[in-house]
């Protein structure tokens, strides 16, 4: 399966078009995913991916894409990272039209990629708040955090978090039968030093 990079091309497209945000307020105002307008200009819930609310959103996001995209790009390879990010996008997008009246940014299919991992690569230490903590675990911590956003609302989109996750846990359901985990785990050694 040959890499091709794409989790590099899509930071660097996040990046690009914050930058542009900046400048030229029409891409915020006509792209983010706005629920009013989502039936009449679907194509929102692509471009809502690719804008962010503010540096630190940005941050936050293309830091967690960069470490478990690569991770999930080189274990599945490119075409199935692209599969499960913008499947995993769009459906965290349906889901945030339904409970918020806007929503912006990648982090519903980077909850995708968590969690595809969560189910491919288990037992990966991760640091959560410094603590270490196995894959299956972190993917827990990640639900109850966003489960408990929708009694104490935050400006988070938990519901397109939460919608990315069990898409990514679908998938990874699914690749884990396909391929089984010989595969999966030849297919990244450095996996076996962060599992011992």
């Amino acid at each position: 399966m040959e890499n091709r990079n794409y989790t590099f091309w899509i930071i660097g497209i996040c990046v690009v078009v914050f930058i542009l945000q900046g400048f030229i307020p029409f891409i915020e105002n006509n792209f983010t995913l706005i629920s009013s307008r989502a039936l009449y200009e679907p194509w929102m819930l692509v471009t809502s991916m690719f804008l962010h609310g503010d540096l630190v959103h940005l941050l936050n996001n293309m830091l967690a894409l960069f470490i478990f995209g690569m991770i999930l790009e080189n274990v599945l390879g490119s075409k199935r990272f692209l599969l499960v990010y913008f499947i995993a996008g769009l459906i965290a997008g349906i889901s945030a039209a339904l409970f918020y009246n806007a929503a912006l940014g990648a982090s519903g299919a980077i909850f995708g990629v968590l969690g595809t991992l969560v189910m491919l690569k288990p037992r990966m230490i991760v640091y959560i708040y410094f603590m270490p903590l196995p894959m299956y675990l972190a993917g827990i911590l990640w639900a109850i955090i966003d489960i408990t956003r929708f009694f104490f609302p935050t400006g988070i989109a938990s519901a397109a978090h939460l919608a990315g996750l069990f898409i990514g846990l679908g998938f990874g359901y699914y690749y884990k039968r396909k391929f089984g985990d010989k595969y999966i785990d030849d297919r990244l050694n450095i996996v076996e030093h962060w599992e011992k």
